[in-house]
């Protein structure tokens, strides 16, 4: 069986969105990334279990005046979601209230697994965020929380583990979320001037 999942990667400009998907989809740092414009997207398919998911994640733009622009598009059809902020960055850090809030507006529910990560965790002497923070917000959301570097290679195998955590709940999620999925569908009031075709 192979399941297909719309993972959307969020935070603040420069906590390393880009970095992150990319050590996790071509398993290197990407030295000089560029700034992430509107939305841009990379692919790994993961065997677990003997199914196949493949995670489409979804590389968003910080930027308030994208996210103006684009905000519908975000979330749309939207299967996970990973929250990302700079560990030596408070202000990234404070901002996450908002972009939790902002998934919730547009209807990302409980069913929709969502993820913690501070990025950085090499650049010890900057740190702004202690961990126990961070896991205070965390555990006020029920989100599991991930502490890495897209940077450093020794942390190559925790980062597949962030995907990895959230691919395990994608797939126990699924069931729920198929059920409804069928449920929401079978209540959708029909005009009486339209009909339904079966293709």
């Amino acid at each position: 069986m192979f399941y297909f999942e719309k993972t959307y990667i969020i935070g603040d400009s420069n906590v390393g969105k880009t970095c992150l998907t990319y050590r996790f989809c071509g398993g290197a740092f990407l030295k000089n990334p560029e700034a992430t414009i509107g939305v841009d997207f990379r692919e790994r398919t993961l065997q677990l279990d003997g199914e196949s998911i493949k995670l489409q994640i979804w590389d968003t733009a910080g930027q308030e005046r994208f996210r103006k622009s684009m905000v519908e598009h975000y979330y749309r059809s939207v299967h996970a979601v990973i929250f990302v902020y700079d560990m030596t960055s408070l202000s990234s850090f404070e901002s996450l209230p908002e972009w939790i809030d902002e998934c919730t507006r547009h209807s990302v529910g409980p069913m929709v697994p969502r993820i913690l990560v501070g990025n950085k965790c090499d650049l010890r002497d900057s740190r702004e965020v202690p961990t126990s923070v961070a896991q205070r917000l965390a555990d006020s959301y029920n989100f599991p929380l991930f502490e890495t570097s897209a940077k450093d290679p020794a942390e190559k195998e925790h980062v597949d583990a962030i995907f990895l955590t959230l691919a395990y709940r994608l797939k126990s999620h699924k069931p729920l979320r198929l059920k409804h999925e069928m449920h929401v569908n079978e209540y959708v009031p029909m005009p009486n001037n339209c009909s339904s075709i079966c293709t």
